[in-house]
């Protein structure tokens, strides 16, 4: 086989002054802005009196990282530990980290020397009138390196870009977590929710059923007139048909959570159609200060990395401006004939460096760097604006956990003072020394305040999950293997 180039060969007394001077040069300047990561002044302490529990003591790391554990519900507990194993946005965000991995393996790549080995075989005959009129052969064979000097740091800064790139979707990775896990703790107390409020509904069924038939007894008797049976009748009709809407909710709040598990609709309505109570919420919450949850929050985090990122595309740009330094070299044999090369061909070598300089593009590298700046501002403004959501969202989970705990007690009052009314209401209504209107007053308020209550047990403990998210808990502990 033959090796074969076509450039001239150099000597290599004359490449080495050259070669020398290159490597001198090498690594001595990296051109564009160096990254430095932007400091964010946040207060001190929440605008938000904490209440309810909540304290600015620091969080312990663990109980942030496993948060749901506080609500002591072995249920919910398996339900997140299969949501992390099946979800499928789970899955394809650390499809994405597996991508922007090997998106850095290949900036990575042009650091180094490259080499291409090529071969090639021809046949050619010529006609009796032009020539011979035989069929001659040439075969072909060689390596081809190449090693691109990054004077100027143009390929350092794409490996520091993709770096920047893969840390970002890591990031967003964690942000797919932390949603995912609330998701599920949101919709299993949904769950016990609904399945709270039809047993409130399906109580209070039974006992105005046996007001009506009450009601419809007196009547027999000659000691009330129709309209109380009726009464009575439309109380309890109207209370029915409360309950399908119920287990409408109830049934899709299950199968949200088979499909956040990567399961259809119906794979977990076995394990959860036992009616549970609604998880209760620690007496103590810590959440800790606003500059915690900089630290925390994977959304703010993702933001920062897209911006040291995008500074290091701005020396991308800026490289270009600058000639471009390669070192190249090539070894190859020509022969006649394949039977024995070595006396039928000829070899050849060649290599030495070579310098390629943008002179004029109209102005198109500059507008590129500009182009790549405006894109850096963009980010750094998206990053404040993550900041300032993520500290919204704090203020906001903090004021609803705490206001929503002083409305369910009220509520829990309203309860009792209802129970009671109902209890006098009858009593008097037997006696013969009230209407029958104030029976079904305090009935629909007893149900209107026992279903409020049941929702409200489950607002509460839907907004710690709330607040537990927006502080960035639940990505430390389950986060999965990012190299598989």
């Amino acid at each position: 086989m033959i090796f074969q180039n076509k450039t001239t060969f150099i000597r290599p007394t004359l490449c080495l002054p050259v070669m020398l001077v290159i490597l001198v040069l090498t690594g001595c300047a990296t051109v564009g802005p160096d990254y430095v990561p932007p400091k964010k002044s946040v207060s001190k302490d929440w605008h938000t009196q904490l209440k309810g529990g909540l304290s600015t003591e620091e969080m312990d790391s663990q109980t942030l990282a496993a948060w749901w554990t506080t609500l002591n519900d072995s249920e919910l507990s398996s339900l997140i530990d299969r949501a992390v194993s099946g979800n499928l946005d789970l899955k394809k965000a650390l499809a994405r980290v597996r991508e922007a991995r090997a998106r850095r393996g290949v900036a990575k790549a042009d650091l180094f020397p490259t080499l291409d080995a090529t071969g090639s075989a021809t046949w050619s005959r010529s006609s009796k009138d032009m020539g011979t009129g035989k069929t001659s052969s040439l075969f072909t064979t060689g390596f081809d390196a190449g090693w691109e000097l990054d004077i100027f740091g143009s390929v350092r800064r794409s490996v520091e870009a993709a770096e920047g790139d893969l840390q970002a979707i890591q990031e967003d990775l964690r942000d797919v977590l932390v949603s995912l896990l609330a998701e599920v703790a949101l919709n299993y107390v949904q769950v016990r929710t609904y399945q709270s409020r039809i047993a409130v509904a399906e109580a209070n069924l039974e006992a105005q059923g046996e007001t009506h038939q009450l009601t419809l007894w007196r009547y027999q008797a000659g000691l009330s007139d129709e309209l109380a049976v009726q009464q009575a009748r439309y109380n309890l009709e109207s209370t029915r048909s409360q309950i399908p809407t119920l287990r409408t909710g109830l049934e899709e709040a299950m199968n949200r959570i088979a499909v956040l598990l990567g399961e259809q609709p119906g794979k977990v309505h076995w394990e959860l159609e036992k009616r549970e109570s609604i998880p209760v919420t620690p007496l103590k919450v810590a959440v800790g200060v606003p500059a915690d949850v900089l630290r925390r929050r994977p959304d703010i985090r993702r933001a920062e990395r897209q911006l040291a990122a995008q500074t290091a595309r701005i020396g991308v740009a800026t490289a270009d401006l600058y000639p471009k330094f390669t070192l190249s070299g090539s070894i190859g044999l020509e022969a006649l004939s394949l039977s024995n090369p070595s006396s039928t061909g000829s070899w050849t070598l060649s290599g030495g460096p070579k310098v390629t300089w943008a002179i004029f593009k109209a102005g198109a590298i500059r507008q590129n760097i500009e182009v790549q700046s405006a894109l850096q501002e963009q980010y750094f403004i998206a990053y404040e604006a993550a900041v300032l959501s993520a500290l919204e969202e704090v203020e906001n989970a903090l004021v609803a956990y705490a206001k929503e705990q002083q409305r369910r007690q009220s509520l829990s009052d309203a309860t009792q003072a209802a129970q009671k009314a109902v209890e006098l209401a009858q009593h008097k209504y037997q006696a013969g020394l009230t209407d029958f209107s104030n029976v079904l007053d305090a009935q629909r308020s007893l149900l209107s305040f026992q279903d409020q209550l049941a929702q409200s047990d489950g607002t509460v403990t839907s907004n710690l999950v709330s607040l537990y998210k927006v502080l960035g808990g639940g990505w430390v502990s389950l986060a999965p293997d990012e190299k598989k």
